[in-house]
């Protein structure tokens, strides 16, 4: 075998083209399958791809519940979320008894050993976890939705399955490696490499954020493979075993919230890795790691939904037992309104991540942007709902569950949960970055036929042809955003079933509420054409409305289900008619955000901040976050730092 690569080459400069280009040639290029949200954002309102609510199989059913009924009993007799808060660590005896149980392989084929959960199921579980304890929950997430599993279950061969599910099924922890100090979201400038050498690749760089990193077995890592002579090159992902020479967890990351997470920095330096490990060919590492997200994403606000359930049995319980001036605060309006905001949105949340895994399990859609917006949505309702939760309780709310406890009240941890909950608004995809993702892929097929008239490297030929194109898509596709079902007063009637309340006119307003998005985003790209994409602002504003939509379609045809199956149709009716509701109040003031804003002197005040302009408004007070870089040398090489590394075994 030969001698070990030199050192990698530094960090690659790429350019903001470039950057784009490397995330386009990632993302998903067709659309095979229908996709529900993708029609509403060109304007139709498809309620057929959604409605009837889609089912799982009763023997799917039956396993899940059973499994659930299980996980339920160890959830409320071995977690103990105080003292994961406490200790900053989940106890490895909770971790044995989840591999004993099967929770590591919830998603795994029963052929790997493995529960062979549907994704509606595995939501569920989920859920239930994260009530228990956020952190364990953050656990078994990132090992199955983002870890070896998913990525392995999707584009691994059958030896890498037979080699590595079973263990991931039931004992080893995986973890997922893309982040870098100076990387996130623009993999372009990805450091770490991956350099061939006989029949291995040799590792080096640093990983920063690798949840479940410090216990891991098991590790997915992204890194750049160079360019030579039989190698295409290229981001290419790889498992890795983490009890591998060379790689040293050198540090376990604290945060505000999620104690107990497994979270680290890991160094790789000069690891070798066989090509046997290799997923999938070079180059192809951030189309899988997206491919992977597609459902990986909904474990998040399946969390959310979890969180949000839990806020609406305190605020339910406190505000009924609290009295104020006479009477509950919960029947003081101000009060009480943030007690019906915390219900609709529940229902209406759960609808959304219900619709949207059963979807990923039957498999006819593409719910590539649905299962975004859901994490999208999820992760900033669940938020607003904790902090509401917050708010009700008052000065107990942020007070501590331990400080409770120690004076003789109930330990609720509302703050605890404000401070878990707030990572999800950056894990997976900040909002800001969802915002791009799902409106990127909202405007793919504007792009498809009139990108080339926006492009300026394209030729003179090549706008002619766009532009031919585009004049018949349009020609077909304007018209049909005029009028629409929304305008007929008696269209989707299925839904104004007598002695129920009346949720027609909610989906009437979807449906016109959809013509009119497609109409400002055609609008807004013929007014700005190659400018859209900076446009960041409106771009996020439009996601928003289509978010709301969703949701407001989910709601709908979950109380609809709900009633035809004789299950609380009648509440559930109702709480989906104050989430619509509510969601239309907030769907009109974003359409008229969407050209009424501060967006351009926003942008101004913001250059005059990085100039220093405004330097003098800073003065006045201490700054208490001491010296040191902004981001930390991660500089290829052996590590200088003590090994935390510790496999739960």
């Amino acid at each position: 075998m030969s001698a070990a690569p030199a050192s990698p080459s530094p960090r690659p400069a790429v350019t903001e083209r470039e950057a784009r280009q490397v995330a386009e040639a990632a993302r998903e290029q067709d659309w095979r399958k229908p996709s529900f949200a993708k029609e509403l954002f060109l304007g139709r309102f498809r309620l057929d791809l959604i409605h009837p609510h889609p089912m799982p199989a009763d023997e799917d059913a039956q396993r899940g519940e059973e499994f659930l009924a299980k996980l339920r009993d160890f959830c409320e007799t071995k977690i103990d979320s105080s003292v994961i808060e406490r200790d900053a660590q989940i106890p490895d005896a909770v971790i044995d008894g989840l591999k004993e149980l099967g929770a590591l392989g919830m998603k795994i084929d029963t052929k790997y050993g493995g529960l062979g959960l549907t994704q509606v199921y595995y939501n569920k579980a989920l859920g239930l976890v994260g009530s228990a304890s956020p952190a364990v929950g953050a656990l078994l997430s990132a090992h199955q939705s983002i870890g070896v599993p998913q990525p392995l279950k999707l584009f691994g061969t059958q030896e890498q399955k037979d080699t590595f599910l079973p263990r991931c099924a039931r004992t080893d922890i995986s973890a997922f490696l893309l982040t870098e100090p100076d990387v996130g979201s623009d993999p372009a400038r990805l450091a770490t490499t991956a350099v061939p050498d006989g029949d291995d690749y040799v590792l080096d760089g640093v990983k920063l954020w690798t949840t479940n990193g410090v216990v891991a077995d098991l590790l997915v890592v992204m890194a750049r493979v160079p360019k030579s002579e039989g190698h295409k090159g290229g981001i290419t992902a790889f498992v890795v075993e983490a009890a591998s020479e060379g790689i040293t967890v050198e540090n376990r990351n604290a945060f505000m919230g999620l104690r107990g997470l497994e979270n680290g920095v890991t160094r790789f330096h000069q690891v070798r890795v066989p090509a046997a490990n290799r997923i999938g060919p070079e180059g192809a590492g951030l189309k899988i790691a997206l491919t992977t997200l597609n459902t990986g994403r909904l474990s998040l606000p399946a969390m959310c939904v979890g969180a949000g359930k839990w806020c609406l049995k305190i605020a339910r319980e406190w505000s009924g037992a609290r009295e104020q001036w006479g009477k509950p605060v919960a029947l003081h309006e101000a009060v009480g309104s943030k007690i019906a905001f915390i219900a609709a949105t529940t229902f209406a949340l759960e609808a959304v991540v219900d619709l949207s895994s059963q979807m990923a399990d039957e498999d006819r859609n593409d719910i590539r942007i649905e299962a975004a917006l859901a994490k999208l949505y999820g992760s900033e309702m669940g938020w607003l709902m904790a902090d509401e939760l917050v708010q009700i309780r008052g000065g107990r709310g942020f007070e501590t569950a331990e400080s409770l406890m120690a004076r003789g009240e109930r330990g609720v941890p509302a703050e605890q949960m404000l401070r878990d909950l707030r990572i999800n608004r950056i894990f997976e995809g900040s909002t800001e970055i969802m915002h791009l993702l799902i409106a990127r892929e909202a405007v793919d097929a504007h792009l498809s036929v009139a990108g080339d008239l926006i492009d300026p490297e394209k030729s003179l030929s090549d706008k002619a042809k766009a532009g031919a194109n585009a004049g018949v898509f349009y020609a077909k596709w304007l018209p049909k955003l005029v009028a629409g079902a929304g305008q007929l007063p008696r269209a989707y009637g299925d839904f104004a079933p007598e002695g129920h309340i009346d949720l027609s006119g909610h989906l009437r307003y979807v449906e016109r509420g959809a013509r009119k998005l497609a109409r400002s985003t055609f609008y807004a790209m013929s007014r700005w054409q190659g400018r859209m994409e900076t446009k960041q602002g409106f771009l996020g504003r439009i996601v928003d409305i289509g978010a709301e939509l969703f949701a407001m379609s989910a709601a709908c045809v979950r109380a609809e289900h709900l009633r035809s199956r004789g299950d609380h149709g009648r509440e559930a009716y109702q709480l989906a008619d104050a989430f619509c509701r509510q969601a239309r109040i907030r769907v009109d003031e974003l359409f008229a955000h969407l050209w009424t804003n501060t967006d351009d002197l926003d942008r101004k005040v913001v250059k005059g901040v990085l100039a220093g302009t405004y330097e003098w408004l800073e003065q006045g007070v201490i700054d208490p976050s001491g010296e040191g870089p902004w981001i930390a040398d991660a500089t290829p090489g052996p590590s200088r730092r003590e090994n935390v590394h510790r496999p739960i075994r």
